[in-house]
């Protein structure tokens, strides 16, 4: 085994290579200021190594190359684009560039909308106290220097200020149209109390990319954040998403992947104020070289809170998923229900599931359980649908479907659920 110091010698000089070849973007003194702050913690981190804890079961050099691997370009098809039957305030970033033409205009009532870009050029915004803070909070007790990385170097993105409820949902358009594009974009939320919005994001990103998502959700709002990560086989990235709930503040988030030759989604949640609830969930399916990666942090931080971690994976011929989930509750968060759930459903015997869950109690008046399961369609469910004239590629649909039941039902509205269910299924069907 590598002693630690040598270790710790190598993710240095890894990072100062990188950074090395990086320019420091310029803008004005608040995100300036969270920039340097950022890349410091890079150099003093150094970029991860798969013999770190938290990294043991992924691999991530491809994330920390100095440049991205090409990725071949999904073929268009007959299939419209996820969410194209909801009104919605369509906002589109192409190879993570931030395309005007192609979006709405940035007005909406309820919500404040700003690029990145346009921000960094101010000397105060709203976001100054939020650009780079959470991301920083998120640095313990698990370093997340390719975080820190993006909160350095990101120069796209958007800003977003939910002041009352908007009458329609603000998505996120994600299109790709370079073999080799390399994207970093970091986006910014505040929810104001009492107002409550729902977040849509589909789409292939790039070639490579590493996301940053910031979000405060003041006292009694409500973030619905619904992402879909599919139809770019090749494709390699890492998203980030840490949020701060205020009391009775609620986030129910969910993340459907599909395809992807190495996608990790890391979630950093914290509970600071009383009876606040955070939901993450998430729908995987996986076929051929595929890695997956959730790796999930809740912190209940106040009493009387509720979260839940619902995750479910399909996979086969060869497809990898890895689940590390935690839940660390406070002594000062009695009260607690703290629930979370992993399960794989393996179709063949070359898939595998990797699965790491954990809980952290320092309260002792908490309701807490997790679990972790793995295994293959039930053949006694197989055989009852076959019996009743059910086509057996039919059958393994529906009971597929079943399994993932659970992770989709997190989602508020059904109707967006009933979307994403059409497209596993329509997913299922091209793969029969």
């Amino acid at each position: 085994m590598m002693p630690r110091a040598k270790l710790k010698a190598q993710k240095v000089e890894a990072a100062e290579a990188l950074l090395g070849a990086l320019t420091l973007p310029t803008g004005g003194a608040w995100i300036t200021k969270a920039r340097t702050a950022a890349a410091a913690r890079v150099a003093s981190m150094g970029l991860p190594s798969k013999r770190d804890e938290y990294w043991r079961y992924t691999d991530p050099r491809r994330l920390t190359a100095p440049a991205a691997e090409a990725a071949k370009l999904h073929a268009a098809d007959d299939e419209a684009p996820l969410f194209d039957g909801f009104d919605r305030l369509k906002l589109v970033f192409v190879d993570g560039v931030f395309d005007a033409q192609a979006s709405d205009t940035l007005a909406l009532s309820g919500v404040e909308i700003c690029t990145l870009a346009d921000a960094a050029r101010t000397d105060l915004h709203w976001a100054r106290d939020l650009f780079g803070a959470l991301e920083a909070r998120g640095q313990a007790p698990v370093e997340r220097s390719l975080a820190s990385l993006n909160t350095a170097h990101a120069t796209q993105g958007l800003l977003i200020r939910v002041t009352a409820t908007p009458p329609k949902p603000i998505a996120l358009v994600y299109r790709r149209s370079e073999a080799a594009a390399d994207a970093m974009v970091h986006h910014v939320i505040r929810v104001e109390s009492g107002a409550e919005a729902t977040l849509l994001e589909n789409g292939p990103m790039a070639a490579r990319f590493n996301q940053v998502t910031e979000i405060e959700i003041a006292a009694s709002a409500t973030l619905h954040p619904i992402r879909a990560q599919g139809r770019d086989h090749d494709r390699a990235g890492i998203t980030h998403l840490f949020a701060k709930l205020g009391a009775r503040a609620q986030q129910k988030s969910f993340n459907l992947s599909a395809n992807g030759a190495l996608i990790r989604n890391e979630a950093v949640i914290w509970l600071d104020g009383a009876e606040g609830s955070a939901h993450i969930a998430g729908a995987t399916v996986g076929d051929g070289a595929f890695h997956h990666d959730d790796t999930v942090f809740v912190t209940h931080g106040a009493p009387r809170c509720e979260s839940r971690q619902v995750f479910k994976k399909v996979l086969r011929r060869g497809a990898v998923g890895v689940f590390q989930g935690k839940i660390l509750v406070d002594q000062i968060a009695q009260l607690t229900d703290g629930y979370q759930i992993s399960q794989s459903l393996l179709l063949d015997e070359d898939a595998q599931f990797l699965a790491k869950p954990e809980l952290e109690i320092y309260a002792d008046d908490v309701k807490c359980s997790h679990g972790s399961t793995s295994g293959e369609i039930d053949q006694n469910q197989l055989f009852y649908l076959r019996a009743r004239g059910v086509p057996e590629d039919r059958a393994k649909m529906l009971l597929v479907l079943a399994f993932l039941a659970e992770a989709l039902e997190e989602i508020a509205d059904p109707a967006y659920a009933d979307d994403l269910r059409a497209r596993l299924e329509s997913w299922f069907k091209r793969r029969s």
